[in-house]
Formats: C-alpha cells, structure tokens, sequence
C-alpha cells in the first residue's frame, strides 16, 4: 500500500498537469477567438480601395448635378 502523502502528492500533480493543460488550451481558444473577431473586423470594413472607388462616383455624380443644373436654365432660355 502506497502512503498517503505519496497518493495527495501524485493527485496533486496530475491536477497540476491537467490544470496547466486546460490554460493552455483556453489560451489557445482565446488567440482563436481574437482571431476570428480581427478577421470578422477587416471583413466588415471597407477597402481602401473601395472607399476610393466610391469617392470617385460621389465626385462625378456632383459633377454631373452641377451640369445638369447649369445647362436647365439655358435650355429654359432658348425655348
């Protein structure tokens, strides 16, 4: 039969190890989780280049407001 101090101390190494095991693990799952939220992010916001494409639209639909609200006045004009 095995003492008893020598039975606490094995429990309390195999508990040790699981227990370091299990932090491990949830530190994985926690760079995971990070991971996943950082990739989620950079999927929600727009591209650079899309922000620019889009800036470019604005700018020529502005323009083309501002034309078409300078040549209605002249074509009133000549009618």
């Amino acid at each position: 039969m095995e003492p008893l101090s020598f039975r606490i101390t094995r429990s309390t190494e195999g508990l040790a190890e699981t227990l370091a095991t299990l932090s491990h693990r949830l530190i994985n799952l926690e760079q995971r989780l990070a991971a996943m939220e950082l990739q989620l992010q950079n999927q929600m916001a727009p591209h650079p280049q899309e922000l620019e494409a889009l800036q470019s639209v604005d700018n020529l639909l502005a323009d083309c407001r501002e034309l078409l609200a300078t040549s209605v006045p002249e074509m009133d004009q000549a009618a």
